[in-house]
């Protein structure tokens, strides 16, 4: 097959089907910069859990005075030094706990200042109002009902909270946003597949005559496939290369300038480039792979003679 045939068909069908060949072009990069987007939220909910679960901690905060009136889990009067030695031995005990920290009412009180000063609250509050706690590292974050059900209606135990579900309604927001991306990112790939399908039966029926004769004279199926198919892999691979301009030129000014976001949200591990730049040759290889096998299904029929 020569080489200068197949790529002056090419230009051939692009310049024929222009417009066609644009919205294909504007649909496969939208398709393909939603499905690398997809791909680099669901590593950085991988990267945060994997960050903020290892800070998670399960606290167990003791009944004070002014629980003992006011709060049933309580009505046995606040928390007594024996109690608090029999938790702490207990805690000590499971083999699920890693690392036990002990907050007195003084430190509760500083620890709410620093953080709530601000807080009409804070003024009225004194530290005898507190709660004592015992803050437990464990060493699976998952097994938090193993703290949960031990002590939880125990003398002297407030209640037992786990910091981990709030970040579990945080992450199921982000794959909340994320099933979301996926699933406009789906009606974007079906409506670039019909678009590839479109233009490639315009272009083939338009050049019916000479794919006609092509077929006379004993060409090849294949021989006669070539440049409708490099023609949809041409218009692919350039709507992939915007996908990866999108995708690079997104995580510049979304996290390192322009909106900065890493500056803003120390807290939050951000994915780095090694993510993005994983990502890029499989969104190319699609832009290829998929306008290509489109193609070759929709011209069994309408290259026939």
């Amino acid at each position: 097959m020569r080489a200068q045939f197949v790529l002056s068909e090419i230009g051939v069908g692009l310049r024929r089907n222009l417009t066609m060949t644009f919205a294909v072009i504007v649909s496969v990069a939208l398709s393909l910069a939603l499905f690398g987007g997809s791909l680099l939220m669901s590593d950085q909910v991988s990267t945060m859990k994997g960050y903020w679960y290892d800070k998670v901690n399960v606290s167990i905060f003791l009944c004070n005075k002014s629980d003992a009136e006011n709060d049933a889990n309580c009505a046995k009067g606040a928390v007594t030094a024996d109690q608090k030695k029999q938790i702490l031995a207990d805690l000590d005990k499971m083999p699920v706990v890693q690392k036990v920290t002990y907050e007195s009412q003084d430190e509760a009180y500083k620890h709410y200042k620093q953080q709530f000063g601000d807080s009409p609250l804070a003024s009225s509050l004194t530290p005898d109002q507190m709660q004592e706690s015992y803050r437990i590292k464990l060493k699976n974050p998952e097994q938090y009902k193993v703290i949960a059900s031990a002590f939880n209606g125990r003398d002297g135990v407030q209640s037992v909270q786990d910091q981990k579900g709030i970040l579990d309604n945080l992450f199921g927001l982000l794959n909340l946003m994320n099933n979301a991306a996926l699933g406009v990112m789906a009606l974007m790939l079906v409506v670039a597949l019909l678009l590839i399908v479109n233009t490639v039966r315009v272009s083939a029926f338009s050049r019916r005559r000479e794919t006609g004769i092509m077929r006379l004279v004993g060409a090849s199926g294949f021989y006669i496939q070539a440049p409708f198919i490099m023609e949809a892999a041409v218009a692919g691979l350039i709507g992939g290369g915007l996908a990866c301009v999108f995708l690079v030129v997104g995580r510049y000014f979304t996290i390192d300038h322009g909106m900065a976001l890493s500056a803003k949200l120390t807290l939050i591990n951000f994915v780095g480039w090694d993510a993005v730049l994983t990502k890029l040759p499989l969104i190319l290889a699609a832009s290829v792979l998929m306008p290509a096998l489109a193609a070759f299904f929709a011209l069994r029929k309408y290259l026939k003679v």
